[in-house]
């Protein structure tokens, strides 16, 4: 329940990740009762944890507690930075973490161009330094069906906006993620038509839900979860938080996403979390947290449908899915 009641290779390719970690687990339970037991605890992130890369993080210090966000129980740090989808490192949940270490992200520079009136270069620094950093506590709900509670670290995403000074034309937002195929292994493949671009209707952006987040569990963020800088979108599928952000287009048309583009037939533009349209290949009524064992009843637009609901009002969101 929420505090506030306040206004992967190509899809065709993937095994459902369902299947796949029941396996894991089955075999694990098989194997002895210590295992078992270790199983039901821990049923996800522990079956693909590897040796990562050390990546120094740093204290974003004392920081205030959002009102939108929620009293559910916290994944791990572990499960968070272990447990990731980043196909620019790697189309396995593991990979992320095992290659995120190559990654350079200091300087980085976020462009700002089309319909606004101050477009320019502006480096990560000056883009949030007029900001007051908070802790956001949301669910993150995956297009494979399972979820994370994870404590982002963050701004609203309008209030950087806002600054670019939009104009009267724009009604989209687009953004696109770093594209480096020396450091960005993932890239080297045909997994997507690089670079990764994401996007959302303006009016979703300038929700006070919708945040650039720049650290997690207090610290600034890990490279397989996107850093320096990613976007999070919290009644979404996942892959509309789009990480490690390069560059932010305003458009008057609608932003040619990239897992749109893959696979339009299973990958839709609003990709709002909603239980009654199944994927093609799996059900989206049910959702596994991960640590859970047993799968959990799935919420339109994740839960957080009394603060945004009313943006689709009149909206066939099985045909705008």
């Amino acid at each position: 329940m929420l505090i506030t009641k306040a206004p992967d290779i190509r899809p065709s390719e993937i095994t459902p990740e369902s299947v796949y970690v029941n396996r894991r687990q089955f075999l694990r339970a098989s194997s002895g009762a210590a295992l078992g037991a270790l199983a039901l605890a821990g049923a996800g992130a522990a079956a693909f944890r590897g040796a990562a890369p050390v990546q120094a993080q740093t204290s974003l210090g004392a920081l205030k507690k959002s009102p939108f966000t929620t009293d559910e129980k916290l994944n791990s740090f572990d499960d968070i930075t272990t447990y990731n989808n980043f196909y620019e490192f790697g189309t396995d949940k593991s990979d992320p973490a095992r290659h995120a270490g190559r990654l350079t992200t200091k300087p980085w520079t976020v462009k700002v161009e089309g319909l606004c009136e101050k477009p320019a270069d502006y480096a990560l620094d000056d883009l949030l330094k007029p900001h007051a950093l908070e802790e956001r506590t949301y669910r993150l709900r995956c297009v494979e069906a399972w979820s994370m509670v994870i404590p982002w670290v963050g701004i609203p995403l309008g209030d950087v906006l806002k600054r670019f000074e939009p104009t009267s034309k724009a009604r989209f937002v687009e953004f696109t993620t770093l594209y480096r195929p020396t450091e960005l292994p993932g890239q080297r493949t045909a997994a997507l038509d690089w670079p990764y671009v994401e996007g959302l209707r303006l009016d979703e952006a300038m929700h006070p839900l919708t945040i650039f987040a720049v650290g997690l569990y207090g610290k600034t963020l890990l490279n397989q979860n996107g850093a320096p800088i990613r976007l999070v979108v919290p009644w979404k599928y996942g892959f509309k938080s789009i990480k490690s952000i390069v560059k932010i287009r305003f458009t008057d048309t609608q932003p040619k996403t990239a897992w749109s583009v893959a696979n339009p037939r299973e990958y839709g533009f609003y990709s709002n979390v909603n239980p009654e349209v199944d994927h093609p290949r799996w059900s989206q009524a049910r959702e596994r947290r991960i640590g859970e064992f047993f799968r959990r009843k799935s919420e339109m637009f994740n839960g957080y449908g009394e603060q945004v609901a009313r943006f689709y009002a009149g909206m066939d969101l099985k045909k705008y899915y």
